[in-house]
């Protein structure tokens, strides 16, 4: 079974695409990259800044289907430039403190919307979950 998870705190898909999927426990989130979810603008500022707002927008993703960085067991990073891996990293690792899931990078020509930075995570979702076939945060 598939059940399409949504949320407004998190940007809304600018394609063909869930912002996640869960399938059983696990919980596919879909890439996000630096959307201020209310704009839809790309964040302006540095690298930093918008590693911080994709990691937000993930962690509003993963609250949608009661679950946080904790749950994560796989991310992928993906960079425009590796010289930003290091500022990246630093931030990264202040999300995900204790246990760290595993993790790929990789350096891409170029992502949507000139983003400089894109991460997609897989979460183990609690047994319950919601119980609705799509979630959508009304708290907004």
């Amino acid at each position: 079974m598939k059940k399409i998870i949504s949320t407004s705190e998190a940007p809304a898909a600018i394609g063909p695409y869930s912002q996640a999927v869960r399938s059983g426990r696990l919980l596919f989130c879909s890439g996000q990259i630096p959307l201020d979810p209310k704009s839809g603008q790309i964040v302006s500022g540095d690298i930093g800044a918008q590693t911080r707002r994709v990691l937000n927008n993930i962690a509003a993703v993963l609250r949608a289907e009661g679950a946080t960085f904790e749950d994560v067991v796989k991310t992928t990073i993906f960079l425009t430039d590796l010289g930003d891996f290091q500022t990246v990293n630093e931030i990264y690792g202040s999300y995900f403190k204790q246990q760290p899931p595993a993790r790929s990078t990789v350096q891409v020509s170029a992502l949507p919307k000139g983003a400089n930075v894109e991460i997609e995570v897989i979460a183990v979702a609690n047994e319950g979950g919601s119980t609705e076939q799509t979630a959508y945060d009304t708290s907004g």
